[in-house]
């Protein structure tokens, strides 16, 4: 079977994502997605850590628990599906790619709470482990990049100016119409260099390449 790799780049509640595979040396797109990472799609839950610091102490903890592991669960079905889906189409999944946030550690819960612009990196991060967490238990191994890191990786990786990658980037969607915004653009760069990875070709350092996680 021919190898495929899943792109991520994650927001709120929700990611794009990516199937990608190498026919010939070349990318080649075979699913796109926008899957949902919340059962309920309000503001509510897709800003867990937003709507925890409006809540008492003793049920923000609890809140913010029960929207990790619905959104681990719903991550997990997500790849689950794909995975039975390219099989079916003559393709083995061979690992799952994300792009991570510049961002430091993140502290305790009440040190979030009392930050505005920790509540909004602990609402990425949040659904960014659901992914991590997910490509883990299905067994595959987990590629990351830094999203500042990306093109720049990518130029080095495919020897390509900046200029014919936004265009090979754009023609990649072509076939499959609207949405192909920067959000699959970047899922399918991460996925391109995780396949490249795979083939034992040396990319950028900095760039995380691991079994079973971080």
């Amino acid at each position: 079977m021919k190898h495929a790799a899943l792109g991520f780049r994650a927001h709120s509640g929700w990611t794009s994502l990516v199937a990608l595979s190498l026919e010939e040396g070349s990318p080649l797109v075979l699913l796109r997605e926008r899957p949902h990472l919340v059962k309920t799609f309000t503001y509510e839950f897709r800003q867990p850590y937003h709507t925890a610091g409006k809540r008492p102490p003793a049920e923000a903890r609890g809140f913010i628990s029960l929207v990790r592991a619905e959104a681990r669960s719903l991550a997990y079905r997500v790849i689950h599906s794909v995975q039975t889906n390219l099989q079916k189409q003559g393709y083995e999944l061979k690992c799952c790619s994300l792009l991570l946030a510049s961002g430091k550690p993140l502290p305790d819960l009440p040190q979030i709470l009392a930050s505005h612009a920790l509540i909004h990196a602990a609402d990425g991060e949040l659904f960014r482990e659901a992914l991590v967490h997910a490509s883990k238990r299905c067994g595959f191994e987990t590629f990351t990049a830094k999203e500042s890191e990306l093109l720049d990786a990518a130029v080095h990786a495919l020897h390509l100016q900046p200029n014919e990658l936004g265009r090979r980037l754009a023609d990649l969607g072509h076939s499959l119409g609207s949405p192909w915004s920067q959000d699959e653009k970047f899922a399918a760069l991460v996925a391109w260099l995780s396949l490249l990875k795979q083939s034992a070709i040396v990319i950028a350092p900095g760039l995380r390449y691991r079994k079973n996680g971080f």
